[in-house]
């Protein structure tokens, strides 16, 4: 009986508190959506929010027990007495003229920018060390930041949470525009969510796919909110953000056509159990089911509208929660097929391939009269292969001349012609109808300056190491193969007599 008591002792410890106690409801929730969004210049954006919410005063409660909310960004808030917290890693420039203005803008490289409490004495050590820990946290070279790029905005910072007072003097700010976004700093971003990139939305995180966009920013926004209606307590919120833009011609294979396994490589399979929401929207304001050149698959359920940053807008609706959004293969691709060109020039566009084929663009568009058009494409600039440079490389490389084939209004009526019996020069082209007449013409090829090494620096590295090749390969053959032999040296010789003669005159025995 003695050995068995211990045993019930514990086994009462551990069933009592879910037989006679009511279990306490969670303080903390998460919420995950993703928004995609057309951009008028036919690429697509893709923002990704997941907002995990604590109903907890970190600075007033010690909290040992984390469930949702990331630790490490909990103790943080703690430690440095942080108001709000706002870190944004971002490759790219959001390009607001053609593809619209985002939820979330952020400058190239990492930006940081913090409130303190007004109970913090040392504003500065506190900002530096911060900065040295969130270097830590999300690989990023945020430690060079010091007195030389820190500032105290008194104007363009406000607090985005709740705040009692706005003394400029608890607050700093820090850009690093050299820093370059990689998947070092997408791995721990990652890592704070709570399902991670096991479930949910953050399946469709797949660090290959996201760089391999136009504009890449992930962002973490830590600010206390009001925790009901009367704000009597506060709540800490977390707000994990990620947006993205395909360029929808490379994505799409030359098509405007898009779809969440063509952009991310993978599909939505199931909500994050942890999350109270899951949902995607689509933006199809510009759009409805009516229209016959747009096709969204599969068909929304609901739709949601709202004025967002000044324009009203159209959203379908996606659940992950709801059963009858997952289809019986367990897999949700939303898909944005085009059921014919859209009227706005049935562009096509082949992107190239490297050392396979070149880049095809083609636009029909119908020009006004007395206008002018121009037609601009980016590119970057790349060194090639050094057995790929021209003999004179330095002189640059020709881009092919664009070819442009109209119909011209003609200003007389033609008359059908014969053939075979009109002059070779006007039966080159035939003539659709005599309104019009068809003309080709072709622009003057571009001359492009690429990187070109220094062709000398290999020639001198050549002559460089055959000399030394040459050298020490003669040298170590001779002493291979060169044969050694001893000689005696030999009895007679006219300077062995002539000694021998000076030796016996003075008396002393010859050699």
């Amino acid at each position: 009986m003695a050995a068995t008591a211990p045993l019930s002792l514990l086994v009462l410890l551990l069933l009592g508190p879910g037989v006679w106690g009511q279990t306490e409801p969670p303080r903390d929730s998460l919420r995950e959506e993703l928004v995609i969004t057309p951009l008028p210049s036919g690429d697509v954006a893709a923002t990704f929010q997941f907002r995990t919410r604590w109903d907890s005063e970190l600075q007033r409660e010690e909290v040992s027990h984390y469930r949702l909310f990331p630790k490490a960004l909990g103790q943080l808030i703690s430690k440095y007495s942080l108001r709000e917290l706002h870190l944004s890693l971002t490759q790219g420039f959001w390009r607001t003229r053609y593809w619209g203005t985002p939820f979330l803008q952020a400058p190239s490289g990492a930006e940081l920018w913090a409130w303190f409490q007004d109970t913090v004495t040392d504003v500065d050590k506190s900002w530096k060390e911060l900065s040295n820990v969130l270097s830590g946290i999300f690989c990023a070279s945020l430690n060079f930041i010091d007195s030389t790029n820190t500032v105290t905005p008194s104007a363009s910072f406000k607090p985005l949470g709740l705040a009692n007072g706005t003394d400029h003097s608890f607050l700093r700010y820090a850009v690093l525009p050299r820093e370059v976004v990689c998947t070092e700093n997408l791995t721990p971003w990652k890592k704070l969510l709570p399902c991670s990139s096991k479930a949910g939305l953050s399946v469709l995180l797949k660090a290959d796919r996201l760089f391999h966009t136009s504009y890449h920013s992930q962002a973490v926004h830590i600010r206390p909110v009001c925790r009901d209606a009367r704000c009597a307590s506060i709540s800490w919120e977390l707000r994990q953000t990620l947006s993205v833009v395909f360029d929808a011609f490379v994505t799409g294979q030359g098509k405007q056509d898009w779809s969440l396994f063509r952009m991310f490589s993978r599909t939505l399979t199931e909500p994050c159990p942890l999350a109270s929401e899951s949902r995607v929207y689509v933006d199809v304001t510009n759009y409805s089911q009516d229209n016959e050149t747009l096709e969204v698959y599969p068909p929304p359920l609901t739709t949601y509208q709202d004025v967002v940053l000044g324009t009203r807008k159209t959203y379908a609706v996606y659940d992950l929660l709801d059963t009858a959004v997952i289809n019986n293969s367990r897999s949700l691709n939303l898909q944005l097929k085009w059921k014919r060109p859209p009227g706005n020039g049935y562009i096509h566009y082949q992107p190239a391939q490297d050392r396979m084929q070149p880049h095809l663009l083609e636009m029909l568009i119908q020009l006004p009269a007395s206008s002018v058009t121009k037609v601009s494409i980016q590119f970057e600039r790349a060194l090639l292969k050094w057995t790929e440079y021209t003999p004179d490389p330095n002189h640059g490389f020709y881009v092919s001349p664009s070819v442009l084939s109209a119909l011209v209004p003609s200003e007389v009526a033609a008359q059908p012609v014969d053939w075979e019996e009109s002059p070779l020069f006007n039966t080159l082209f035939p003539a659709s109808d005599s309104s019009s007449y068809f003309v080709r013409l072709y622009t003057e090829p571009l001359l492009v300056s690429l990187p070109t090494p220094d062709f000398s620096m290999p020639y001198n590295v050549i002559c460089l190491t055959c000399t030394v090749v040459a050298v020490c390969y003669g040298s170590f053959y001779n002493l291979l193969t060169r044969t050694f032999q001893i000689e005696e040296p030999s009895k007679g010789g006219l300077a062995r007599r002539l000694a021998n003669l000076i030796r016996r005159a003075r008396g002393v025995p010859p050699l």
